[in-house]
């Protein structure tokens, strides 16, 4: 069960980071639920297609550093670059909780700082 959710995840992260959301919500269930801890909480798909569309002004560029799976739950660390609204980019690390039912992502509590890592690592 954990290998397949990590492929799933990553299948998914594939379809955002080549522009492709619809794909990208077609691993999420109808209800999905993703919660930004200190910002906002989204109910279902069209809210996170609402939100992605907003989000990404292009594909964002995104790099997974550990995937850690147990049960249904997946945890991702990682660091992810967005163009923003000014035509600069912006980098965040994060750590992603994920819980899987029925072989979709069903809800995510995501924790996002702005930070400087790609440039400080060498990603």
């Amino acid at each position: 069960m954990t290998e397949n959710n990590k492929a799933i995840l990553k299948k998914a992260n594939d379809a955002v980071t080549t522009g492709n959301y619809e794909e990208f919500l077609n691993y999420c269930t109808d209800d999905t639920k993703w919660t930004f801890i200190g910002d906002q909480v989204l109910n279902g798909k069209e809210e996170v297609r609402n939100w992605m569309l907003n989000e990404y002004i292009e594909p964002p560029k995104n790099v997974v550093k550990n995937l850690i799976a147990e049960n249904e739950y997946l945890t991702a660390l990682g660091v992810i670059t967005v163009l923003n609204k000014n035509g600069k980019t912006d980098t965040f690390s994060y750590c992603d909780v994920w819980k899987i039912r029925d072989g979709k992502l069903a809800e995510l509590v995501a924790f996002v700082v702005e930070s400087d890592e790609l440039k400080d690592n060498n990603f």
